[in-house]
C-alpha cells in the first residue's frame, strides 16, 4: 500500500509539470523532421510518446513499476495504432519521464527478426544518454537505430508506394 501512494505522490507531482518544460517546441519539430525523413527510407512507422506521468488508473496498481510501464506502453502501442501497419512494422519509442522509464515496443513484422539484446541496448543507450543530461541526443540516438534496424529488415524500394500510416510528430502528455 505504501509503495502505490508513493507511486501516486511522485506521478501527480510530476503531471504539475507545465508540459512546454517536457521538449521544447523546437526539439519537437526537429523529432518530427527526423521521423519523416526516416520514413521515407523504410516502410515501417515510428512514434514517439513522451508522458510526465501515468493515469490514475495505473497507480494503484499492484505491481512492480517497470511491469506497469510496460503494460503503459502496450496499451499505447493499440491505442496509438501502432500495430496496425501495412506490414507490421511499426515501432513505439515511450517515455514516462516520472519513472524515467524507456520503453521500446515494435510491431511482430520488426520484433521478429531482431535479437531481444538489440533492443535492451537501445534503451541502456537511451537511458545513459538521459542521466547525462542529452536528452535530445538520446531521442536522436534511439530514432536514428530503430530506422537502421527498420532499413535493413524493410527497405524502401525506389518503386513502391509508401504511404505515411502514422503522424509523424511526437506526443506529449
Amino acid at each position: 500500500m505504501l509503495v502505490q501512494i508513493k507511486r501516486i505522490l511522485k506521478h501527480r507531482w510530476r503531471s504539475a509539470v507545465p508540459k512546454r518544460h517536457v521538449l521544447a517546441p523546437d526539439l519537437v519539430q526537429r523529432l518530427t523532421q527526423a521521423v519523416a525523413a526516416s520514413e521515407q527510407r523504410h516502410s515501417g512507422e515510428i512514434r514517439i510518446f513522451v508522458e510526465t506521468s501515468l493515469p490514475l488508473s495505473y497507480l494503484g496498481r499492484q505491481a512492480s513499476t517497470q511491469h506497469i510501464t510496460r503494460q503503459r506502453a502496450l496499451a499505447l502501442f493499440g491505442k496509438l495504432r501502432v500495430w496496425d501497419t501495412a506490414h507490421n512494422n511499426g515501432v513505439l519509442i515511450y517515455l514516462l519521464l516520472a519513472e524515467q522509464a524507456i520503453e521500446l515496443v515494435a510491431d511482430r513484422g520488426l520484433n521478429d527478426k531482431v535479437n531481444p539484446q538489440v533492443w535492451q541496448t537501445m534503451v541502456a543507450g537511451m537511458s545513459a544518454a538521459f542521466k547525462d543530461g542529452r536528452f535530445e541526443n538520446g531521442l536522436s540516438q534511439a530514432l536514428a537505430q530503430v530506422s537502421a534496424l527498420l532499413q535493413q529488415h524493410f527497405p524502401q524500394a525506389a518503386d513502391a508506394s509508401n504511404p505515411n500510416e502514422l503522424p509523424d510528430a511526437p506526443v506529449l502528455r
